[in-house]
């Protein structure tokens, strides 16, 4: 009684656990091995960061990413959970407002891991980095729109920048100049 039960308990987990789990990291290995591999960005052989995940920035002559309430810590990710009346959020959104932040730069992502910013919430950044590297704000606006995802398909989503690709177009733009 308790064989065929237990033969079946093997089969199962042999197949859910081993084999459909190697199948599927095969196939996603051939069909999408940069995301499989979590779309590292990898420059003169070091690895940079990912496409997939948020880094803190937070010179000004760095484009800022999405506030983040786990500090860019992919482990934990998640968002902070305070609402509209909580004092805490008030007091970082009005922080935030200070240091010149707007638009989707005022409130952490869902996540916590954001990549990405709305073209408005880069734009906004233009003048304090644009000043801080002593560049033309249309060249910077320019990396910008070079470092503008639009809508997949042409119809999900919203444009947005990728921030850590336009800081490393800033870094090379920096770089050529002697900076």
């Amino acid at each position: 009684m308790i064989g065929p039960a237990l033969r079946i308990f093997l089969f199962f987990t042999a197949l859910t656990g081993i084999l459909y789990p190697l199948a599927m990291t095969g196939f996603a290995q051939v069909a999408f091995r940069e995301k499989a591999n979590g779309s590292m960005i990898v420059r003169d052989g070091k690895t940079i960061g990912s496409r997939l995940i948020a880094q803190k920035f937070s010179n000004s002559d760095h484009f800022w990413p999405r506030p983040s309430a786990v500090d860019y810590n992919p482990l934990p990710s998640g968002g902070s959970n305070q609402g509209a009346t909580n004092a805490d959020l008030k007091a970082k959104i009005d922080e935030r407002r200070k240091a010149g932040m707007t638009d989707d730069l005022l409130f952490a992502s869902a996540s916590g891991l954001d990549p990405h910013i709305s073209v408005e919430g880069a734009k906004a950044q233009v003048g304090r980095v644009a000043h801080a590297l002593d560049l033309p704000t249309q060249q910077v606006e320019g990396l910008i729109d070079q470092n503008t995802e639009f809508r997949q398909f042409g119809v999900f989503g919203d444009p947005r920048v990728k921030v850590l690709e336009l800081n490393l177009a800033l870094e090379d733009l920096r770089r050529k100049r002697g900076q």
